[in-house]
């Protein structure tokens, strides 16, 4: 949360689709039996504010979130919009709220409460243990850079393009969160790349080594192929200690983890900007993916119950 002289925060819940409104509302129950001081205020996000006003990140709420000490986040999209206009899709408000705030670093640790050990898909003995903490780059790369929806081009075939940029600004401070968070570790940082094929992983490679060598020489650093990663988290996951990748990349590589802890429900996140602004907290961006069709409602106390105590942890990163 950023930080006010005064001992009340202001709180702005995003409840947004699905399962988010319920989750959120049992969130605050959990909240507001601590001793925090807050004030909170609702606003429209996703599919529900396209529904409402058009817009899936409305101005009233953007103003709202900007003069907040902190954001809690709901659930974002679902089937229902799979077919709205793409500016318009509700994961747009998700993307434009990120940029806005400069919320640039996402961090989400995989960690294991030994009781859940056997809900994991894989042995027990591979994932007792597993303590790593991703450092997600949140604002660049290919989910903000220039785009083309499906057109006609020059020799008359339909194609859509994106475009993946990193400036140096960019990769050094995220690579200066990962590093700063491996200081209250174990000292290690894995940094995740296509370097052996991408140009922007190339940049993110060198600027990365600059940044550690000049600035952490107490930090390990190491690069990794995202590919290669990928196959590691499953196989040797205790190995990981701190890694830093780009946008897209993280997004994939966390989801990945989340099989670790036997649900992605299960993994605290918070994306932040510079200290002093506010940060959002999340149970799980798009958990509809997951539990928004399920028709069993045998079990719909246990997962609110599961994703309260995800948001929780969240709010106490």
């Amino acid at each position: 949360m950023s930080r006010r002289s005064a001992s009340t925060y202001k709180i702005v819940t995003l409840s947004g689709d699905g399962v988010g409104p319920e989750v959120t509302e049992e969130t605050l129950k959990v909240l507001n039996a601590t001793s925090i001081e807050m004030k909170t205020e609702e606003h429209l996000i996703g599919g529900i504010a396209y529904d409402k006003v058009g817009d899936p990140f409305p101005k009233e709420a953007e103003e709202a979130c900007k003069n907040a000490d902190a954001i809690l986040l709901g659930a974002v999209g679902g089937p229902k919009w799979d077919n709205v206009e793409p500016t318009r899709r509700p994961e747009q408000g998700l993307l434009k709220l990120r940029k806005e705030l400069d919320l640039f670093a996402n961090l989400r640790p995989v960690r294991f409460f030994d009781a859940l050990l056997e809900h994991s898909p894989l042995r027990s003995d591979l994932c007792e243990g597993v303590d790593m903490l991703f450092v997600r780059e949140l604002v660049g790369g290919i989910y903000f850079g220039p785009r083309s929806e499906r057109a006609e081009n020059s020799e008359g075939v339909q194609e859509a393009w994106d475009t993946m940029i990193y400036s140096d600004p960019e990769v050094e401070r995220i690579v200066r969160v990962a590093a700063n968070a491996a200081r209250e570790r174990e000292g290690r940082v894995l940094s995740v790349d296509k370097a052996n094929v991408l140009a922007s992983s190339r940049l993110w490679r060198e600027v990365a080594t600059r940044v550690v060598s000049q600035e952490y020489s107490d930090v390990e650093l190491k690069h990794g192929l995202v590919d290669s990663v990928a196959m590691d988290i499953i196989k040797r996951p205790r190995q990981f200690d701190v890694v830093v990748t780009k946008n897209m990349f993280g997004d994939i590589l966390t989801d990945l983890a989340s099989v670790l802890a036997g649900s992605l429900g299960l993994l605290p996140s918070a994306s932040l900007s510079t200290q002093g602004k506010p940060g959002v907290y999340v149970f799980c961006l798009f958990f509809f993916l997951y539990d928004n069709d399920d028709d069993d409602d045998d079990d719909d106390d246990d997962d609110v119950m599961t994703l309260s105590l995800h948001t929780f942890l969240s709010l106490t990163l």
